[in-house]
């Protein structure tokens, strides 16, 4: 029986076909490889998550459809209701886009405004077709006159389009480990699929408040917002109530829409503690949040157990050169504990000397310590060697003069 051939021009097809989809093949393996599923953003590292305190269902009762109040600097949830629970969030929408805004645009940036930014619908900043204010002056309109109007401007002038810029926003909310948030829009009217959480509210909060330009925004009662070369000027006042009424209020967000109903974001700073609340579909947004914010204030104390700057021991290196090394904590470990019972408040450290596997690298984690209340585990932080750690080779020890 003969054997078939190809024509050599079929052959050379076929060869080609062949590279081709080998090298299809491999792109698309590469491509698997690089960018993996469920990537896209990375993890914004720096500030604590948010702990959850033993008995964080007490406190005052709260008939908001969803509600929490953190310690900003520990991160700690000292009252939650239906925290996870997926709610339109109106206008605290705001709190994100100036996040955004701030890190992605100058401040003294001219913005000039479109015809679709000034038929904005809602609470406004009256801007017209044309008007030109740098980005600053946007963001005072933004935060305390809650202007829609300003917040597609703003959106336009970062990304382009409010498309783009929501898609910006949402890239950024999973930075910050708020998993549970889909935005839509730049100001938080109603959108399909807008949605967030108290929980994840209280996570951009934490991270917003420690840009210095947005904590002078929020704080601000009143501002006159003046348009490009002195143009006109308008004189805004902030939709937080309790900034007037509320001894250390100093921020953060109003908002209300049919479908939100009545929502705040709330900051207070005394005696350099600082808490936060987040009342979703509230009846009483002021009262409630006035509520939260006198509880944390009431009832809790503020401690630092651990810094950065203190090692807390020393652990062995299993013949590494040098034989010991200290430890530090990654970063502070700030813990809020209630009044009285800070005798059931612990701080235990753990040293895991088989993590460190010659040569050893600074940074690498060598333990934890952790706080305990009532004997249960609440939070911890990881324990870092600062110096490298090479194999003891016996001409070490000589030149040292140790055996």
């Amino acid at each position: 029986m003969g054997v078939f051939r190809f024509p050599g021009r079929a052959r050379r097809f076929l060869l080609l076909l062949f590279l081709s989809l080998a090298l299809v093949a491999a792109g698309a393996l590469k491509y698997r490889k690089e960018i993996p599923a469920g990537s896209g953003y990375r993890r914004v590292e720096g500030y604590p998550p948010l702990i959850y305190l033993p008995n964080y269902t007490g406190g005052p009762a709260i008939h908001a459809r969803a509600a929490i109040l953190v310690e900003e600097v520990s991160g700690m949830i000292l009252y939650a209701k239906n925290e996870h629970q997926r709610r339109a969030p109106a206008s605290t929408t705001k709190i994100l886009t100036a996040i955004v805004a701030l890190e992605k645009g100058n401040l003294e940036d001219i913005v000039t405004v479109s015809r679709r930014a000034a038929r904005t619908g809602g609470s406004s900043l009256w801007l017209k077709a044309g008007d030109r204010l740098t980005l600053k002056e946007l963001l005072e309109g933004l935060l305390l006159c809650s202007g829609n109007d300003a917040g597609v401007a703003v959106a336009e002038h970062i990304a382009g389009s409010e498309r783009n810029f929501a898609r910006m926003m949402n890239r950024k909310a999973k930075e910050l480990g708020a998993l549970n948030s889909n935005f839509q829009n730049p100001h938080g009217l109603r959108a399909p699929s807008h949605y967030t959480t108290a929980y994840d509210l209280a996570r951009l909060t934490c991270y917003a408040l420690r840009n210095p330009e947005f904590s002078r925004l929020v704080a601000a009662r009143e501002e006159a917002i003046e348009w490009y070369q002195g143009e006109k000027t308008r004189k805004v006042r902030n939709t937080n109530r309790l900034l007037w009424s509320f001894a250390g209020a100093d921020g953060v967000k109003t908002g209300t829409t049919s479908e939100a109903g009545y929502c705040l974001v709330a900051s207070a700073t005394r005696d350099g503690r600082r808490f936060i609340s987040v009342v979703l579909n509230s009846p009483d947004r002021w009262g409630e949040s006035a509520s939260l914010l006198e509880y944390g204030f009431s009832n809790f104390t503020l401690k630092l157990l651990a810094t950065p700057e203190e090692a807390v021991g020393k652990i062995e290196t299993a013949g590494g050169y040098p034989r010991t090394v200290a430890v530090y904590p990654r970063r502070p470990l700030m813990v809020v504990i209630p009044k009285g019972e800070e005798g059931y408040a612990q701080k235990r450290i753990s040293l895991r000397p088989e993590k460190l596997r010659l040569p050893v690298k600074p940074g690498t984690v060598a333990g934890e310590i952790a706080f305990f209340f009532r004997g249960e585990n609440v939070c911890g932080v990881d324990l870092i060697v600062r110096e490298r750690v090479e194999k003891d080779w016996w001409w070490r020890r000589l030149w040292s003069g140790h055996e």
